[in-house]
């Protein structure tokens, strides 16, 4: 498959400088690109490659500073126009070979399943669910007793969906993604022996959610635990029972939140984030890495550190702690002649 750089400038609306008669056949990073490969630059600290890099063609923003004598598309969103010439490179590629039922599936009497529904091998489809047209089953996922599932969803294989659960349309799965699993609750009598506490709710999942690899969402103790439409969630990330949140929220890695917390529209936590059960977060709030959340955030903004704080109070902080080997020093010197005019010795 090729395309002229005429072609990819009109199938990502960008604005082309260079050669419109440019060949480009594939797709690379700015280091290993040839002549007849497109890359892009969608980050400053990589900005001295665009002087020796080789790309055919390199997707830029409208602020980028061009070189002479090179190829561009002008967006500004680079990553997004690079993206979009990727999956048309791409676009012919399978997520699976097969289509249709496999014999090895096992998909209940019961179960509806919808127009060009595909289940994989040793796929299981329980009691009274129900599948939209378009979605995919992938090999040794499981769909629960009473599970619903939109339109053109994917579930990859070894996904779980348990009991009564719900999806929207366009949800994707990652391998081993637990959908309903128990939340985490139990009393504990004067003996200190714990007795479980049963987990009646189930999770609803709406449109475009998307959930990573070996992430863990548990079910409601009566109620829902719910994840707004657009919501992101990366891979390993633990979400307890009663949690609810809002639109586009964005999820990195090893992120943790406790039970019954709640948080606004575009949330943003990046990796190994901690928030404590019962809190809720205002729209528009991002956490750096490693936050750790105790209290409610009522203010949108930037916020980081552990417990957290403003990101500018943060970022105050830690300059302050790297001085801290002077200020001890400092502070001894301060003592010792403090000392010595205590004692009525002339001080050196």
């Amino acid at each position: 498959m090729t395309f002229s750089l005429a072609d990819l400038a009109k199938l990502t609306g960008a604005k082309l400088q260079g050669d419109p008669e440019q060949i480009i056949t594939a797709v690379a990073d700015l280091q290993s690109a040839t002549a007849e490969d497109a890359s892009f630059l969608a980050n400053d600290r990589y900005t001295p490659l665009l002087a020796t890099t080789a790309a055919g063609v390199i997707c830029v923003s409208t602020h980028t500073e061009l070189l002479p004598g090179k190829n561009y598309l002008i967006s500004d969103d680079p990553s997004r126009t690079f993206q979009q010439i990727a999956e048309a490179f791409l676009k012919e590629r399978k997520t699976t070979g097969f289509s249709g039922i496999h014999p090895t599936a096992v998909v209940h009497e019961t179960a509806k399943l919808g127009e060009n529904v595909n289940v994989g091998p040793y796929a299981v489809i329980d009691e009274d669910a129900e599948i939209g047209s378009g979605t995919t089953i992938s090999s040794f996922a499981y769909v629960g007793i009473g599970v619903q599932i939109g339109k053109d969803c994917f579930l990859h294989a070894h996904s779980i969906i348990r009991e009564y659960c719900a999806l929207g349309n366009r949800v994707i799965l990652q391998p081993g993604a637990v959908i309903g699993s128990c939340g985490f609750g139990y009393t504990t009598n004067e003996k200190g022996q714990h007795t479980k506490l049963e987990q009646l709710g189930n999770v609803i999942l709406e449109d475009d959610v998307e959930i990573g690899a070996n992430t863990t969402l548990d079910r409601a103790r009566f109620k829902t635990t719910r994840i707004a439409r657009g919501t992101k969630i990366d891979n390993l990330v633990q979400i307890a029972h009663n949690v609810e949140l809002g639109e586009n929220n964005i999820l990195a890695a090893q992120t943790g939140i406790a039970g019954s917390t709640k948080t606004g529209r575009s949330v943003m936590m990046g990796g190994q984030v901690g928030i404590v059960g019962h809190l809720e977060i205002t729209d528009f709030v991002m956490i750096a890495t490693r936050g750790g959340v105790s209290k409610s955030i009522k203010r949108s903004g930037k916020y980081a550190g552990s417990p957290v704080v403003t990101l500018s109070e943060h970022n105050r902080t830690q300059v302050q702690l790297r001085k801290i080997d002077a200020y001890a020093r400092r502070i001894e010197a301060l003592e010792k002649r403090l000392a010595q005019l205590e004692q009525g010795a002339p001080c050196n």
